[in-house]
């Protein structure tokens, strides 16, 4: 309930603060990259309900995308490239936290076809809510293999407390400032989780 409480508070608080900054990236994605604004996905949440998941989008829209074949990096958009140097387009996950679909600090939501590809250490990240930011993001974000990311996520899940959330926080602000982590390998998006490599080392024990 406590924890409840501090998203509800702490995301009015960021929406109700930012709202000039989010009118003014909203007009400034329609003006220069068109419809949407938003970006939508269906995400697995706690106990691996599906919810749909909200950003500014940051890449080319459907029909420019249709009209040209780019890889993943390529279709991220001038615009796009600076609101997630920023973590800008982050600002409307703040309204799943409202509605109680994500937590401020959490795993992060990942994509509905992973459920099938995580083992048995791995599907319990989602005995929590998704957050916004999580030991992961503070830990080395996209620079982190995947088998590392969910390392930290099962240890945020076992070790969750209240100041364990505000040092998440107050790291996860400093590195927004210092722009920590943002690609990995020089790669704007992470690759995609195909499931667990058998011959990578995977330390099921407290990551260091």
């Amino acid at each position: 309930m406590i924890k409840r409480l501090f998203d509800i508070i702490f995301s009015m608080t960021i929406l109700i603060i930012c709202s000039p900054l989010l009118l003014l990236i909203s007009l400034l994605i329609l003006i220069f990259d068109g419809k949407p604004i938003l970006f939508k996905q269906i995400r697995s949440g706690f106990n691996r309900n599906p919810f749909k998941f909200y950003k500014f989008r940051t890449m080319k829209n459907d029909s420019q995308l249709n009209r040209i074949k780019l890889n993943d990096s390529k279709k991220i958009t001038p615009l796009g490239r600076i609101l997630r140097k920023t973590s800008l387009d982050e600002l409307p996950t703040f309204i799943n936290v409202l509605k109680g679909e994500m937590s401020v600090v959490g795993p992060r939501p990942l994509l509905e076809r992973y459920l099938t590809r995580y083992d048995d250490f791995q599907i319990r990240r989602l005995k929590v809510k998704p957050g916004i930011t999580g030991l992961a993001q503070i830990r080395g974000r996209n620079n982190l293999s995947w088998d590392k990311k969910f390392s930290y996520d099962i240890y945020y899940v076992d070790n969750r407390n209240v100041f364990l959330d505000i040092k998440i926080i107050l790291i996860t602000i400093f590195s927004v400032l210092i722009r920590k982590g943002i690609s990995p390998n020089n790669q704007e998006i992470m690759p995609e989780f195909m499931g667990s490599d058998i011959n990578e080392p995977f330390n099921k024990t407290k990551p260091k």
